[in-house]
């Protein structure tokens, strides 16, 4: 029976992506897992994976197109299948572009084209961001069908709403900062934020155009600062039981298999948010969502910024699956093939400069996480064991937690539970 492919997500607040390259053709066959094209978004290129066997019946987007997540971009199912029906429902979709234009489907799988008159809809029938002119906004201005509904439904101004989407498409996180903020009683003609006074280039400097990560990483970091009430609270753990345990570990691990400091950090944030649930929550407005199972998610350096890969059930996985899943994910991120399983439904975020020798620092929150762990490295440092001096291996780690969900004592509660499993490593393998 045939199945639509669909535009995937990646990130929860991924709203739409390019279409890149498609590496199938029409007509060709396809077997579960082969790659039919490229996605790019905000922050990475994924590989659009087949979920189904048979042949490649149709393409609806082409390279280049900015597609809605969840959109139809074309349709597997058995050689000679009649899809009729399915082109006509997503021709509807798209304006009547089928896309496939290195090799067209037979005549009586493709739909004819809706009437050019129509403008292009997305999947909720909004027409589509990359050309869209509102009339209920005066201006003409571009906006992503759900930053239109939520301003609407917030009985926003999208003239005010600046843009952060490709050639200042406005989307649903532009136009929840602006809802974020205070807004001013001045009178129309003064109401509006002034602009950041333009920096010019000089002789002894260089402009560098942002790019799309770049631009995404600058948004969401502003959104948290600007939107979200940071409080810190940090702790200094001793480091040496489990490091012993990491070596008795790997000892029985091959080469290829093992455990990274990081990976015990992540198990013992997953039992310590366990304990505490609030810390594995996010705001909702009026109310907390307590989520019920444990994601923690790994901050990993990438060219040109950062991406969270995440590590599901943390908190019932063995060490040696999640070290096994942390290669995979990291290798997939740094190589630009991440799949929508790896950065989905992070509950909670730990990032890790410890390799960098940097001995402690604060995050940004991820919105919507209630807190992010800032890891420093274990490093060797004189301590008073006993009322002697000695040498230690200690590892400091700031909590950076979000006061409308949690406050101090409960933050420092939590801490104190993460230290306590790393001091006492064997509850790692418990």
């Amino acid at each position: 029976m045939a199945e639509f492919i669909l535009m995937p997500t990646l990130g929860f607040d991924m709203e739409e992506g390019t279409m890149g390259s498609w590496l199938k053709n029409v007509g060709d066959p396809v077997h579960k897992g082969d790659v039919l094209a490229e996605i790019e978004s905000d922050k990475v290129t994924q590989e659009l994976q087949a979920r189904a066997e048979g042949v490649l019946l149709a393409i609806f987007r082409e390279t280049g197109d900015q597609v809605p997540v969840g959109a139809k971009l074309g349709i597997i199912g058995a050689a000679g299948e009649d899809i009729s029906s399915m082109t006509a429902e997503a021709s509807a979709k798209t304006g009547g572009r089928n896309g496939a234009a290195d090799k067209p489907a037979p005549a009586s799988e493709v739909a004819a084209p809706a009437p050019e008159s129509e403008p292009a809809k997305t999947e909720s029938g909004a027409p589509a961001a990359s050309t869209a002119v509102s009339s209920e906004f005066p201006g003409g201005v571009k906006a992503t069908p759900v930053a239109r509904r939520v301003a609407e439904e917030h009985g926003v101004d999208l003239t005010r709403v600046g843009g952060t989407g490709p050639d200042g498409r406005i989307r649903k996180a532009d136009v929840e900062t602006f809802i974020a903020q205070p807004q001013p009683t001045a009178t129309p003609a003064t109401a509006s934020t002034p602009a950041p006074a333009p920096v010019a280039a000089g002789p002894d400097s260089e402009e560098i155009p942002l790019t799309r990560m770049r631009s995404a990483i600058a948004r969401r970091m502003t959104e948290s600062k600007t939107t979200v009430p940071h409080f810190y609270v940090t702790t200094e753990i001793d480091m040496e039981p489990a490091l012993a345990l990491r070596k008795q570990i790997n000892n029985a691990l091959d080469p290829d298999n093992k455990v990274t400091v990081n990976d015990l950090i992540v198990k013992a944030a997953a039992l310590a948010l366990r304990e505490f649930p609030n810390l594995n929550a996010s705001f909702g407005g009026d109310k907390l969502i307590r989520h019920n199972r444990v994601h923690v998610g790994s901050a990993v350096a990438i060219e040109g910024g950062l991406l969270t890969v995440v590590q599901k059930d943390t908190d019932i996985s063995s060490i040696s699956k999640i070290a096994r899943d942390h290669k995979e994910m990291f290798a997939r991120a740094r190589e630009g093939k991440v799949r929508p399983e790896d950065v989905e439904g992070a509950t909670f975020t730990v990032s890790n400069l410890g390799p960098w020798d940097v001995e402690n620092f604060v995050a940004i929150i991820n919105p919507p996480h209630a807190g992010i762990l800032a890891v420093g490295s274990a490093r060797q440092a004189p301590v008073v064991v006993n009322g002697e001096l000695a040498i230690g291996t200690r590892m400091k780690v700031t909590l950076s937690a979000d006061h409308r969900v949690t406050d101090g004592a409960e933050a420092a509660q939590f801490m104190q539970a993460f230290k306590a499993i790393l001091e006492n490593a064997l509850r790692l393998l418990l």
